[in-house]
């Protein structure tokens, strides 16, 4: 299975909290206010990081799917 990070940008509410979990996998867009996925599908050693990004997401506009 390959880890696939997916943000729901209808739901971001900008509280950038996944930068500070997976600052390689997730980055900000500052005019648009929302989340950008920086690495769609990250290496499994980013895992750790994607799962707590997701877990402390406050809008839980994160997800990870498994391809």
């Amino acid at each position: 299975m390959t880890l696939k990070a997916v943000a729901d940008l209808d739901l971001c509410q900008g509280h950038q909290m996944c930068q500070g979990e997976a600052p390689d996998v997730f980055g900000f867009d500052e005019d648009a206010d929302v989340v950008v996925v920086l690495q769609e599908r990250p290496e499994e050693s980013l895992r750790p990081q994607v799962t707590a990004a997701v877990t402390y997401c406050p809008a839980m506009a994160l997800a990870i799917e498994e391809e």
